[in-house]
Formats: structure tokens, sequence, C-alpha cells
């Protein structure tokens, strides 16, 4: 990350349900806790679960009063006619880092957001459904046949990418809801997952579990940062702050030291 371009981190994937917009949100606000200038845009105009999580973050701060780590938010809205590459250069005016939330279909927006990623974000759950998005396994030996659609449409975006400024685009490929599946079935996902990572070029993270605490934060805003206000956080909050911080970390930023993830919360 040089001085005075801001690195883009776009949560992309077309399927429903893979905890896309929590990884983002938490993001987001993790990295301002961390320091950093940080704007959020959430694409997905119909639900805006990522804006409606920081709305409500901004009503805790005002209902009691203190002071939370807070990103620059907005919703993208296409039917406004400001094409989505001005409004995401204005959301990088003032930032250092741009966290994108994209919607969960295809369509023209999401793919020019993802052109200007530098680390491409793909929350999927554990399982050979959503790693279907990704490449088809065979049904017999669990291995992987071929990329699908949407390993094709990431490599033809980092092609136009290139094409545009040189720059590379990092993609990874999170693993979230582990703890919920069958251990054989784990290893089969975890080879296929594997192989499918060299053959398409990502990197694959472990994201975040699935556990009722998210879902519970939510109508206050709160992340597992703000355990302060939390209030009286058990065993379960402390074990999922080290996930959330340990897949900031392995996002690898650049200029980006471990302490300060550590640090923040």
């Amino acid at each position: 990350m040089t001085a005075g371009t801001p690195h883009f981190i776009v949560f992309a994937n077309e399927k429903g349900g893979s905890g896309k917009s929590t990884s983002a949100v938490h993001t987001a606000v993790a990295l301002a806790a961390a320091g950093r200038r940080v704007a959020a845009l959430d694409m997905d105009t119909r639900q805006r679960t990522l804006a409606r999580y920081l709305e409500n973050r901004q009503a805790t701060v005002r209902r009691l009063g203190i002071d939370l780590p807070m990103p620059a938010f907005d919703t993208f809205d296409p039917a406004k006619g400001i094409p989505i590459d001005v409004r995401l250069d204005a959301m990088a005016a003032d930032a250092e880092i741009v966290v994108v939330d994209t919607p969960g279909r295809d369509d023209v927006d999401a793919r020019a957001a993802i052109i200007r990623a530098d680390t491409l974000v793909t929350p999927i759950n554990d399982s050979f459904i959503d790693l279907d998005l990704i490449g088809q396994v065979d049904a017999e030996t669990y291995k992987v046949r071929r990329p699908s659609f949407y390993a094709e449409l990431v490599w033809e975006a980092r092609k136009q990418r290139g094409k545009r400024d040189g720059a590379t685009v990092d993609w990874v490929v999170l693993r979230n809801r582990l703890q919920h599946i069958e251990a054989r079935n784990m290893k089969r996902v975890a080879q296929a997952m594997g192989e499918l990572s060299k053959r398409v070029g990502f990197r694959v993270v472990p994201g975040l579990s699935e556990r009722v605490i998210f879902r519970e934060l939510f109508p206050k805003g709160l992340t597992l940062l703000d355990l302060a206000a939390i209030g009286e956080p058990g065993i379960a909050h402390v074990a999922a702050r080290q996930e959330l911080r340990e897949m900031i970390s392995s996002f690898a930023l650049p200029d980006w030291p471990a302490k300060r993830i550590a640090a923040a919360g």
C-alpha cells in the first residue's frame, strides 16, 4: 500500500448465507479500531446488511454516549445514475482502506468492483455445495473436475485489472462455519479446495464459525472488538474475537503489522 493509494478489499460471493456481509462489516470495524482510515460501501441496495449494521452502531453510540471505532460508510444505488467507479473513487478519496460488500448475485457493477479489488475475499460455507461455486467435484473421487463459472469470472477480472494498471488481485477464500462439518467431509472439502486453489490461484484461510453471538450483536451494531460495551463477555465472545483477529491477519494487507490487530479491542 503506497502513500495516497487506498487498498480495496472486496467481499464477493454469488451464493447467499455465506457470512459475506458479517465478515465485511467486522473487517471494516476491526481495521478502523486499529487506527486505519476506513470507508465501507454496501452494494446490496435491497438488503443493505452492512449499511444497516453500521447504522445500528451509530445509534448505539448516540444512545449510550460512548465512543466506538467507526468507518465511513454509504450504500451504492445504481438508480441514482452515478457509475460504480466514480462512487468507489469518492469513497477512496479520504481513506486508506475501502471495504466493499457486493450483492449475492452477478451484475455489471459487482464485476466492476471485483476488478478494483486488491484483496478479493470470497467467504464460503465449508461444504461441497458452496465449493461448487468455484469448482466442480467428481462424485466418486471427490477430485476437482474443472473450475466453475465464478472462478472464470474472477480470472477474467484479474486479466482486466492487469491490463488496467498492471496490478494483481490477491484472491482469498474464507472457510466459514468449520466447526459444524463432519470430520471426514471436512477433510474431503479441504483436499478439494487445496487442489482447486493451485489450479485457479487463491489462498484458503479460516474464517468465522457459525456463532449465535454474531446475530445477537447486529441490533446494536457491535462487534467482538467491542467487548467493553457488550458487558460481561463470556468465553465464547473471547474465542470468536480471536477468530476475527486471525481472519484479518490472514488477509496479509501491505504495511499492516500484526501487533496492530492484536492491540485492537
